[in-house]
């Protein structure tokens, strides 16, 4: 027997973005469906790093990363845990002097934001942080910062959204959606048929299917992170941290564990799934050990890797569509969405309820791939 459904909203993609987006609208008095081919929360909102990081984003998402920010400290208000978050600063490294002048000219770039950014002398860091044995030119400490459990974090956004009264679908791949000139018609699974007012395509790395079939092309390309965790230690690593210009990331959570990442992992037969790089692991391991001798022997208990979805300008596409009135897109997060996340809900049930957002998000218009493809045919 079909399931048949009516609602204001159907968001497509139960990730991080789509969950927030569910309880935002939900919170603002909207029937709304979540749904999902998999399990919310199980793609690149569970698997990536868990950096809660304003640090080193371009300056047009530091808006939305500062409304993020005061969402973050609220977590077990809105949506019952604390989801692990520890802001405890995030620590940024320039190996040479060109890379601590690009630091300088970040900090000078963000400044009107309100990050904060504090620059720390390379004859500083051993006083600073005694901890870090690696030499360096200097670096740019993010207090404000921190970090959080993307595998906790993530699902309980969509519990949330369901306790709010969100009707939510898991294991339920959409087989087709259409526009019906008031609204929109979805099929998924086996026996779901939903109509709505609008709807939100925040599909992840399979987001570039569903824009396409109303004429919105996108250049997404998948990505897929190398992700190591060692075995508990002594707690040592007080900050976040990352290296200016390169590929290492890491932290220590409160049970011992570091988890770090750097590199890319390697796609599967079945592009819904990847696998850790043995190549990419073995440099996070290496350059961690630069940085924190006594990992040395230290255990590491998992690898693992995930799908994300990437743009070319490095900045994701939030908004309107250009094609098709009530549409709405929220996906290309770039390896960098966990922070901005809550955010991005907050920014769609405002432009979903009112057609506009206090916080700007016009250059992540997916009209700008369109006007990008028609300067470089005239160009030619």
């Amino acid at each position: 027997m079909i399931q048949r459904i009516s609602a204001d909203v159907t968001i497509i993609g139960g990730g991080l973005v789509g969950s927030s987006a569910a309880l935002a609208m939900r919170q603002a008095g909207l029937a709304v469906v979540l749904i999902d081919k998999g399990f919310c929360g199980a793609q690149a909102s569970g698997v990536n790093y868990g950096g809660v990081r304003r640090q080193g984003r371009p300056p047009e998402q530091l808006p939305l990363s500062q409304r993020a920010h005061g969402i973050w400290p609220r977590l077990k208000a809105l949506i019952g845990i604390d989801g692990e978050y520890v802001p405890s600063g995030h620590l940024k490294l320039a190996r040479s002097e060109a890379d601590f002048a690009k630091l300088e000219a970040y900090a000078e770039t963000a400044k009107p934001y309100g990050l904060d950014l504090e620059l720390v002398s390379a004859a500083a860091l051993k006083t600073r942080f005694p901890w870090l044995s690696a030499t360096g030119a200097g670096a740019s400490l993010c207090p404000g910062d921190g970090h959080a459990n993307p595998r906790l974090v993530s699902p309980a956004f969509a519990r949330a959204a369901e306790q709010a009264g969100v009707k939510v679908f898991e294991q339920t791949p959409v087989r087709d959606v259409r526009a019906t000139g008031s609204g929109f018609a979805v099929l998924a699974g086996e026996n779901v048929e939903i109509r709505s007012r609008q709807i939100v395509n925040s599909a992840g790395a399979w987001s570039d299917t569903f824009a396409a079939q109303f004429g919105e092309s996108v250049p997404l390309t998948r990505i897929y992170p190398s992700m190591v965790v060692t075995e508990p230690l002594p707690l040592r690593l007080p900050v976040s941290m990352g290296e200016q210009g390169g590929s290492f990331y890491g932290r220590q959570v409160a049970r011992g564990n570091y988890v770090m990442g750097g590199g890319r992992g390697a796609a599967l037969a079945d592009p819904d799934f990847s696998r850790p790089s043995v190549t990419a692991a073995s440099s996070v391991m290496q350059r961690a050990i630069a940085l924190f001798p006594h990992l040395a022997n230290a255990q590491v208990i998992r690898f693992w890797s995930g799908t994300e979805a990437e743009m070319p300008d490095g900045n994701p596409v939030i908004g309107a569509s250009q094609t098709t009135p009530g549409l709405f897109h929220a996906f290309g997060f770039c390896g960098a969405g966990f922070q901005i996340a809550p955010a991005v809900g907050e920014v769609l049930s405002e432009l979903v309820a009112t057609g506009q957002s206090s916080t700007p998000t016009d250059a992540f218009s997916i009209g700008r791939f369109s006007q990008a493809a028609a300067q470089t045919a005239v160009s030619l």
